[in-house]
């Protein structure tokens, strides 16, 4: 791709409209983290009600989703890449909250896996659109802090999926924190469509508009960029570590601490709402900084943030204290928001403007893998091995997640590997720096 013009003031937003898109695109990611994760708050009852172990409620809660939003996920995302985007998220809004009421309505393992798999197919049209929406709403070097804005949904929606669905679960059971989820997301998607235009590719970027790569073509360009092919295992490896251990977080303090849904929610509910926000807004406010326009320090940022938060995420395991294994998690839980923002911003400066929905699917199918797949089947499956005959409790799981803890220092090792060959990289894909 070839720099042929810059983008002119015609060309971009009013300030309102820009930020009135990133607000409904974030609130649009918290409707998707809250609908994939209320599983995580109501697995113990769900495995108690079907009297599975902890290898089964694992398969039962991710492998299906993840298989199809997985599958899914790169054909939609290259469609994106060449059609309407907004009718691509709307749609996908509508589909995926439609099944999350029908997760609600589900009387048997059967009905469940079913609409479970729904999900994950209207997932897959959710995340990869609205973060190239908001890339054609905010230039290259405001797109860091951009994305980490978009990137507040993940805790919002971690507060919906656990505070919210672990009240209403204790109270009406695991059915009902499913319902409550599923009708405002629907709404959400009509919003889109009536309100949201669909706005002109790589106008903020000095491209060539009239190329128009094939899907080959894109993956081609990608396995080009060493940069972009270690942020997209950077974020990947840290799914692997941060949400794989929380996938099982607050199954792991109700059984070793004894307490119901509702208190174990009460327990990381706040973190996610309140530590997850303000990691989100300190990262949005440091990445508008001057100093972070280069991507180098960028990635040496995240590096850092993600391998000292490593330490603590092994020791909330390790401790026999709740109020320590508490505190252990105030500092942790932070990490697994810090980074989201930025590694997509950075994806979006590594793909030029007609890739950037395949390189977020991509990323998004190397996460979700191993985050909703890989993570939580190896630590069900360890946590009965462990467990032996007498069935998983709260020591074979303790184990399992601190198995899984260091991966942290996997991740970190690739965000800091980026550095070496990102700026020149950047500038191939956008133009400029």
């Amino acid at each position: 791709m070839t720099a042929t013009s810059v983008s002119t003031p015609a060309s971009s937003s009013s300030v309102a409209l820009r930020w009135y898109v990133l607000i409904i695109m974030m609130i649009s990611y918290a409707i998707n983290i809250a609908d994939r994760y209320v599983v995580t708050t109501v697995m113990e009852q769900m495995r108690l009600d079907l009297h599975l172990n902890d290898g089964q409620i694992a398969f039962l809660t991710g492998v299906p989703l993840a298989l199809f939003y997985c599958t899914l996920g790169i054909p939609i995302s290259w469609l994106a890449d060449i059609s309407n985007r907004r009718n691509i998220l709307a749609a996908a809004i509508i589909a995926w909250s439609a099944m999350t009421t029908l997760c609600g309505l589900s009387q048997t393992y059967m009905q469940f896996l079913l609409a479970r798999i729904g999900v994950g197919v209207g997932e897959a049209g959710g995340t990869p659109p609205a973060n190239s929406i908001v890339a054609d709403y905010f230039p290259a070097g405001r797109r860091a802090m951009a994305m980490t804005i978009f990137a507040l949904g993940a805790p919002v929606g971690a507060f919906l999926g656990a505070n919210a669905a672990g009240y209403v679960a204790a109270k009406y059971g695991w059915h009902s924190a499913f319902l409550m989820l599923g009708i405002p997301g629907a709404l959400l998607g009509v919003l889109i469509f009536l309100t949201i235009k669909e706005p002109t590719r790589g106008r903020l970027d000095i491209v060539d508009p009239s190329a128009k790569p094939t899907f080959l073509h894109s993956m081609a360009f990608m396995f080009k960029q060493k940069a972009a092919i270690h942020v997209i295992m950077g974020g990947g490896v840290s799914a692997l570590w941060g949400w794989g251990l929380m996938w099982f977080t607050p199954t792991f303090l109700q059984r070793a601490y004894h307490l119901g849904v509702d208190q174990a929610a009460n327990v990381v509910g706040p973190i996610h709402l309140v530590a997850g926000t303000a990691a989100s807004l300190v990262t949005a406010w440091l990445l508008s900084l001057k100093t972070f326009t280069d991507p180098r320090k960028v990635v040496w940022l995240l590096a850092g943030g993600v391998g000292l938060t490593t330490i603590p995420s092994f020791l909330a395991y390790y401790t026999h204290d709740l109020s320590q294994a508490t505190l252990l998690l105030w500092i942790f839980i932070p990490a697994i928001y810090f980074y989201i923002g930025p590694a997509m911003a950075l994806l979006q400066n590594l793909a030029p403007p007609k890739m950037r929905a395949t390189f977020i699917a991509v990323s998004l199918l190397v996460a979700n893998v191993l985050n909703l797949i890989v993570a939580p089947q190896s630590v069900g499956w360890m946590s009965d091995y462990f467990a032996g005959p007498k069935g998983a409790d709260a020591e074979s799981l303790r184990l399992a997640l601190m198995i899984l803890a260091p991966t942290g220092f996997w991740a970190a090792w690739h965000y800091w590997a980026a550095g070496k060959t990102i700026v020149e990289e950047q500038k191939t894909a956008i133009g400029y720096i």
